[in-house]
């Protein structure tokens, strides 16, 4: 909260599902002052957990929400729904979508929770799914560099198809979940900042490209080490150049061809 930063996202799978209850403790008499998006899809399962659209099981998991946190949450995405709905047919994928996504209009009308939306790793699988689902009012998808530009190609399709604003669209996972690895040493983001911006880091300007890529609002990052958040805001006023964003997302459009290496 020093830093400005006065949202947290989590899930009720997180933490061996105890997310809410932990952050609850640990947040006390601060809750009340920060945004509080959330996830439901996961469930404790016989070999760990195991993802699921059932409506019953995600109005129990909207309720122990709640109840674990001690309020409702400001925000609550379907979880990945693509993990269940893979290999169904069509239009049973997009009847099974459209009844989960029902129990988050619902609960967001009833007051247990102030919005909902999903949040998807493939994004690409709910194209054919999203046709009659009620609209969200948050889409969540992975962000940045690595990001496969189907990926990128569908996130923007949905945001559309959905008529949701950029500030509507939050990213995820910008360093393809380790900001330490290799990737980062070797590569240069700085080549997307005018003149490379030669102040940033590398890890910093992939961050803030990784806000055209594709075009979100916000970004999750992983909040236990205060100093990789403190460099992460640090890069936030630094300007992105929009044609080089274009180029990268051609050549990645490109190297995606049949025939090409897949990107």
């Amino acid at each position: 909260m020093d830093l400005g930063i006065d949202a947290i996202d989590t899930s009720f799978n997180y933490h061996g599902f105890a997310s809410h209850r932990a952050l609850a403790a640990v947040a006390g008499d601060l809750l009340p002052r920060l945004t509080i998006s959330t996830k439901v899809g996961f469930f404790p399962g016989s070999r760990g957990a195991e993802h699921s659209l059932e409506p019953a099981r995600l109005r129990a998991a909207l309720e122990r929400t709640g109840r674990d946190l001690g309020r409702a949450p400001d925000l609550v995405f379907l979880h990945n729904p693509e993990r269940s709905l893979a290999r169904l047919p069509v239009a049973e994928a997009r009847d099974r979508l459209a009844r989960a996504c029902g129990v988050l209009a619902e609960a967001a009308s009833g007051g247990w929770c102030g919005g909902w939306g999903i949040a998807s790793w493939h994004p690409a699988a709910l194209l054919g799914p999203a046709g009659n689902v009620p609209r969200p009012g948050v889409l969540m998808v992975p962000c940045g560099l690595l990001v496969p530009v189907r990926t990128l190609d569908a996130a923007d399709a949905l945001a559309e198809r959905w008529e949701l604003p950029v500030a509507a669209v939050r990213g995820m996972s910008p360093f393809g979940g380790n900001a330490t690895a290799s990737v980062w040493r070797s590569a240069d983001p700085r080549l997307f900042l005018p003149d490379r911006a030669t102040g940033l880091s590398a890890v910093q300007a992939a961050f803030r490209v990784a806000w055209h890529l594709p075009r979100v609002g916000s970004v999750a990052v992983g909040s236990d080490d205060p100093a990789h958040l403190r460099e992460l805001v640090d890069a936030l006023g630094a300007e992105v150049v929009q044609e080089t964003v274009r180029r990268y997302r051609a050549l990645l459009r490109e190297r995606a061809r049949p025939g090409q290496r897949g990107a």
